[in-house]
């Protein structure tokens, strides 16, 4: 019977550990299969949606709510619309938010009955950053949960890190999870065949660190000073205020911003520009052309503590290519150092 059930990988990591990067992996590489990909995010807006590749696959994006409990419904309902046409898939691919602990999310697959007739849970896949993981451990315990429950550990970024650090985030991982396979990566370059098809996920050794697992009880709730703002303008945006602007935002409040992503309209330019950041380091490009009749819309999305979001989207308006200059040069004047 287990042959026929639909195989669902779970891939989880730590906001900004490099999960839409191997999804995009994924995506992109020629296996000849078919996935359906399950998108949560943590904020109003969507911008993964966005930053996932332009491939054959359906996506279902699910905002403004945690996969592991405010919109864990919405999955059941997802799965069950899909595992009825379980001959045109080969899988389905679950990409949690960063803030997602994998127990619930696990739970879905045996304590929903429709679900657990259709579908089995082939493996969870967890996405580390090798950088950041040590101070994550210290400040959230969803980073742990998430190596706790993996099948496999993506140790990621390790361009990053020496030696010596690399062997010291081994050697925690190893202390949470000693049982999980342990790839390391940079971009999340690991090959497919070892994500999906693992069939790997253990449910005595879950039962062994978590024996209320299967009781259907959930007491999951975030670190309360976590927030997500989100912001949008249909405003063409000025590239270099941009630049200046989010490169002072970084700097003042990068120890306090988990992850900053976006997608951006820059004037008098047909590209999407994707805009993504983990704490103070940055990045961005180009990764498509604007559709025909798409809205123009720039969206950016700031998840952390102690963020002010009046202030923040004042500076992100004052991004405009129309905003007034005095506008804009006091609000970057609001995040430049004191002299």
């Amino acid at each position: 019977m287990s042959q026929t059930l639909l195989p669902v990988t779970v891939l989880t990591g730590y906001l900004g550990a490099g999960k839409t990067t191997l999804l995009n992996r994924i995506l992109t590489e020629q296996h000849g299969k078919k996935y359906a990909v399950v998108i949560n995010e943590f904020g109003e807006l969507g911008v993964d949606n966005d930053l996932v590749v332009d491939a054959d696959e359906e996506v279902f994006e699910m905002n403004n709510g945690c996969i592991c409990c405010t919109v864990r419904g919405d999955l059941i309902r997802i799965i069950n619309g899909l595992v009825k046409r379980k001959g045109q898939l080969d899988g389905i691919i679950i990409e949690t938010t960063g803030l997602a602990d994998p127990a619930p999310v696990a739970q879905t697959f045996f304590a929903d009955d429709d679900v657990k007739k259709a579908a089995k849970l082939d493996s969870i896949v967890t996405v580390v950053d090798a950088k950041n993981l040590i101070a994550r451990l210290a400040d959230s315990k969803e980073a742990e949960e998430q190596i706790a429950f993996a099948d496999l550990i993506v140790l990621n970024k390790m361009d990053l890190v020496s030696a010596e650090e690399a062997a010291e985030v081994e050697r925690r991982i190893r202390a949470i999870n000693p049982w999980a396979e342990l790839l390391h990566s940079v971009k999340s370059d690991v090959p497919i065949a070892s994500v999906l098809g693992r069939e790997s996920f253990n449910l005595e050794k879950v039962l062994e660190r978590e024996p209320e697992f299967l009781s259907g009880e959930d007491h999951h709730s975030h670190d309360s000073e976590v927030m997500s703002i989100s912001l949008s303008t249909d405003k063409p945006l000025d590239p270099e205020r941009f630049n200046a602007w989010i490169g002072q935002v970084l700097a003042a409040k990068g120890q306090d911003l988990l992850r900053t992503k976006g997608i951006l309209a820059y004037q008098g330019d047909d590209r999407v520009f994707a805009f993504q950041a983990v704490h103070m380091l940055a990045d961005g490009d180009f990764i498509r052309d604007w559709k025909a009749g798409e809205p123009r819309v720039s969206r950016i999305v700031f998840i952390g503590r102690d963020l002010n979001r009046p202030q923040l989207r004042r500076g992100f308006e004052a991004c405009a290519a129309e905003a007034a200059t005095s506008a804009y040069e006091t609000e970057l004047a609001r995040w430049s150092p004191p002299a």
